[in-house]
C-alpha cells in the first residue's frame, strides 16, 4: 500500500472516530444507589423470568411501567466491572459472563429509553454506536461492547447470547449467564439457534441453505473456528447439511421484539 492510500485510509478512521465521538448520546443512568451483586443479579433473574416468554419476546411495556429491577441492574453494571474491579471477575468465564449480561441489560435499557420503537432499522446508527452507556465508571457504546471486548475473547458461540432485542437475534434466554454454567449455556444457545427454522433455511432443491444474516455478519469468527459456516453449524445440528451446498442468507429482522 502506498503512503498516500495508507494516510486517507488513516484519516478517513480518525474522522469516523470523530463523527462518533461528537455525535454520543449518554443514556440517563438509573436512579439510586447501585446494589451489589447478590441484589443486582436477582433482579436482572426477575426481569428475564418475568418479561421474556418462551419465545424470547420481551414484554418493554411492563418493563416501562415498573423499571425498578432493571434499572437495580443496569446501576450495576454502571459501577462495577472487570477493568475497574478485575480482582471481582477472576475467571474467563466470570468476565465473560458479566460482558454477556450487561450487553443484553444495556440493549434491554436502550430500547425503554427509547419509547419502545417498532424497529430498529432506521435507528441502528444511533442504538449501536451513539447511545454509550455506563460500564464500571466509564462511557461505552454496545458496538464497542461487542467488538472491543466480547468478541475479542474469541468464542463464536456469543453471537448466539448477544441480543439487541429485534427478531433477527438469537432467542433471548429466560435466565442469566452465569460462570460456573457458562460453557453449557452458549452451547445449549448454539443448538437453540441452528435448531431454528427462521435461521437455518434447508432447500434441497436448490443445494442451498439460507442462514441467518448473523452469519454473515461476524463471518470471520465462524471461519477462524471452522472450515466453513457449513461445517460451523453442523456442528450444533441434530442433522448435517452437506458441505457443498450453496450458502445464501436470510434478510436481518430488525423489528423489536415485544410482545
Amino acid at each position: 500500500m502506498r503512503w498516500s492510500d495508507r494516510f486517507v485510509k488513516v484519516l478517513s478512521a480518525v474522522a469516523v472516530l470523530v463523527l462518533l465521538t461528537g455525535c454520543a448520546t449518554n443514556l440517563p443512568a438509573p436512579r439510586g444507589p447501585s446494589a451489589g451483586p447478590v441484589v443486582a443479579q436477582a433482579a436482572w433473574e426477575r426481569v428475564l423470568a418475568r418479561h421474556v416468554d418462551d419465545s424470547g419476546r420481551i414484554d418493554f411495556a411492563r418493563i416501562a411501567a415498573a423499571p425498578e429491577d432493571l434499572e437495580s441492574y443496569v446501576s450495576y453494571v454502571g459501577s462495577v466491572s472487570p477493568l475497574s474491579r478485575p480482582d471481582a471477575f477472576p475467571t474467563r468465564e466470570a468476565k465473560l459472563t458479566y460482558y454477556l449480561n450487561a450487553y443484553n441489560a444495556f440493549a434491554m435499557y436502550g430500547i425503554v429509553q427509547a419509547g419502545i420503537p417498532e424497529s430498529l432499522a432506521k435507528m441502528k446508527f444511533r442504538f449501536f454506536y451513539r447511545n454509550r452507556f455506563v460500564m464500571g465508571g466509564k462511557r461505552i457504546s454496545l458496538y464497542q461492547l461487542e467488538n472491543s471486548i466480547v468478541r475479542k475473547m474469541g468464542d463464536p458461540r456469543i453471537h448466539f447470547a448477544l441480543n439487541c432485542m429485534v427478531r433477527g437475534c438469537p432467542r433471548l434466554p429466560r435466565e442469566p449467564f452465569e460462570a460456573s454454567k457458562l460453557d453449557a449455556q452458549l452451547e445449549r444457545a448454539a443448538k437453540l439457534f441452528f435448531s431454528e427454522d427462521r435461521n437455518v433455511d434447508l432447500r434441497p432443491d436448490a443445494k442451498a441453505v439460507r442462514f441467518n444474516e448473523i452469519l454473515r455478519f461476524y463471518r470471520k469468527d465462524f471461519l477462524a473456528a471452522s472450515p466453513s459456516l457449513i461445517a460451523y453449524s453442523n456442528q450444533y445440528r441434530a442433522e448435517a447439511i452437506p458441505l457443498e451446498w450453496k450458502v445464501e442468507f436470510i434478510p436481518y429482522d430488525w423489528t423489536v421484539n415485544k410482545q
